[in-house]
């Protein structure tokens, strides 16, 4: 994998200290270990990386301590119909879009019954898509409120609260928001820099409690 943080102008945004974890890669069993002592569950939702995201989650031996699933939901039709996003949602907005990614995030946490859901969805190239760019990536994060309240959890710095598709029951039950990646490279770092932001934003997430609650590893 090339090493992105040698070359800063490939990444930029809120998103650069989030994507530069695919230079140094993001320790999935460190993830599995806070969620497995926090006594919480996640699941992934993937359009873009398409399945990388749970795979290197599941390299970790004894994963299913916290791991209970994901969905690979490439179409729109998939995220509209197994993963419950608005369909005007996505008719007026397209498959790449923040509100997307958190509703995403939202719905494989339903689904699956999972803590905390974790979306991407994206432009991996070669070519823009709906108008956006290659390189244009949302990462969606979504835990339920009584989890995140039990924990002091909150959404991390540059996570945008999500703003449309919500029911209002289903803003009471959910925390959700996003995060922009804005990337350069192949279609392969391009993939790659997604699954490890995604993995940051978990671990970014998880470390958000109060100091003193919980169990730091």
């Amino acid at each position: 994998m090339t090493d992105l943080s040698s070359e800063p102008d490939r990444i930029s945004g809120q998103a650069g200290k989030v994507a530069r974890a695919a230079e140094r890669r993001t320790e999935p069993r460190t993830i599995i270990q806070s969620l497995g002592h926090r006594g919480l569950t996640l699941a992934t939702a993937e359009s873009l990386t398409a399945g990388g995201l749970c795979s290197r989650i599941a390299e970790v031996p004894g994963t299913s301590v916290a791991l209970l699933g994901g969905v690979v939901a490439y179409s729109s039709a998939v995220k509209r119909n197994v993963l419950d996003v608005d369909a005007q949602l996505l008719e007026d907005r397209g498959a790449v879009d923040p509100d997307v990614a958190a509703a995403m995030a939202r719905g494989v946490a339903f689904c699956t019954g999972a803590d905390i859901g974790i979306a991407t969805t994206g432009v991996a190239g070669p070519e823009p898509h709906e108008g956006k760019d290659v390189g244009t990536v949302y990462l969606g994060l979504a835990c339920r409120e009584s989890s995140a309240e039990r924990l002091g959890l909150r959404l991390p710095a540059g996570c945008e609260p999500a703003s449309a598709g919500l029911a209002p029951e289903t803003a009471e039950t959910w925390i959700s928001g996003s995060l922009l990646l804005d990337l350069h490279g192949d279609r392969a770092e391009i993939r790659a820099a997604s699954v490890e932001g995604a993995l940051k934003l978990v671990e970014d997430f998880l470390l958000t409690e109060p100091h003193g609650i919980g169990d730091r590893d």
